[in-house]
């Protein structure tokens, strides 16, 4: 809730009718976003009407008349959108798949992917102003989610996981990441992924299984390798037997972008915060994941966020150094030499002891719980 001095009570970003309601009279210097008001009849008349914002909320003719006349501004996206740039929450895997068939797909998912490949290299200005308003409404939604006090900490603790996308689900770090995703989960971590396959993937079906038997999570890992890499026939099939024998999850979050929308989003997460912007959305994954970073063998991307990572931590970005663990020490200390490398860039700095290197789900676990983010 937004407030201004001397009014206390006045929320300034409107996004339900319960908001509007207690705000009483006044809209001055009021955002209202993706209300539908056309099936209600509002006196617009005893409103205060100053410096009013309406971001994508049905209105009728006239009333947009009246309210424009008053001196609000009024903005609406065209109805060829297959996305709504104003809408006031993260999106489901439910919403996302709608539509989605194995044989013909004609997900939502897939009609904005199409949608923004069409001008993915050169958007017109419209074309770019509502993907810019859409990340924005997800940066929004997010927010709202996690809860940022004022210096920056979320009210849920975030541990993020990154590795490959192209990692089989009969890959042995398949199996360690969602051991120790669940694990993580089970004492009290909001576990977060970039949201696609493999390890993204292993991540979120991991934290799904908190609280439930280590035999069903291994269990729902025996079922999707009967589709084991995400461009095999049955891939979402697998998830969607698995979420039907064992319901009821935990919650995750899952950072997709329709950059690489090619990919497909996995089924395991309850909040989704798909972006267009690859760079936003990379940059969040890692800012909001202030509990720690778990690196799984990964390729170029990987490699790639974790001195993204490095770089938040050396110079403490988002005012805390945060602990990054390396699952994974044939892929980091011998085939790339990246955890060394790091020890070296990290001498002397107060993130030095915050790395680590394991096989071990269970160190995982161990290690984050005795290295909490450090304040800056």
């Amino acid at each position: 809730m937004n407030t201004l001095p001397g009014r206390e009570t006045l929320i300034t970003e409107i996004k339900n009718f319960d908001q509007f309601s207690r705000n009483g009279a006044s809209l001055k210097n009021c955002t209202l976003q993706a209300l539908d008001f056309t099936q209600r009849k509002v006196d617009w008349g005893r409103f205060e009407i100053e410096n009013t914002t309406f971001l994508g909320c049905g209105l009728g003719l006239e009333e947009e008349i009246f309210l424009r006349r008053r001196g609000a501004y009024i903005y609406n996206a065209p109805s060829t959108l297959p996305y709504n740039p104003f809408r006031c929450a993260l999106y489901s895997w439910q919403e996302l798949m709608e539509g989605f068939d194995e044989d013909e797909d004609s997900s939502k998912d897939l009609q904005i992917y199409r949608h923004f490949s069409a001008n993915k290299f050169n958007p017109n200005i419209n074309e770019a102003l509502w993907q810019r308003i859409h990340d924005h409404s997800i940066d929004d939604a997010l927010r709202n989610l996690l809860q940022f006090d004022h210096d920056g900490m979320t009210r849920r603790p975030c541990v993020g996981f990154m590795g490959g996308h192209s990692t089989r689900r009969d890959d042995p770090f398949f199996r360690k990441t969602a051991l120790a995703a669940k694990l993580l989960a089970e004492n009290g971590y909001f576990i977060v992924s970039g949201g696609g396959p493999g390890i993204m993937e292993a991540t979120n079906l991991g934290a799904y299984f908190r609280g439930k038997e280590e035999a069903a999570l291994l269990d729902a890992i025996t079922m999707l390798t009967k589709a084991p890499h995400y461009k095999d026939k049955g891939y979402h099939q697998q998830s969607l037997e698995v979420l039907q024998k064992y319901p009821g999850g935990a919650e995750t979050l899952a950072i997709p972008t329709w950059f690489y929308g090619h990919e497909p989003s996995n089924l395991f997460a309850s909040h989704i915060a798909k972006y267009f912007s690859n760079s936003i959305r990379e940059d969040m994954l890692l800012a909001i994941s202030l509990y720690g970073i778990v690196c799984a063998p990964g390729s170029a991307g990987t490699t790639q966020e974790i001195f993204m990572d490095a770089t938040q931590n050396h110079y403490g970005t988002f005012n805390y150094y945060s602990p990054m663990v390396f699952l994974g020490r044939r892929r980091y200390e011998i085939e790339t030499l990246i955890f060394p490398l790091l020890k070296q860039l990290a001498w002397g700095k107060k993130y030095y002891d915050m790395l680590f290197i394991t096989d071990e789900p269970e160190e995982v676990l161990g290690f984050l719980k005795g290295h909490p983010p450090v304040k800056v």
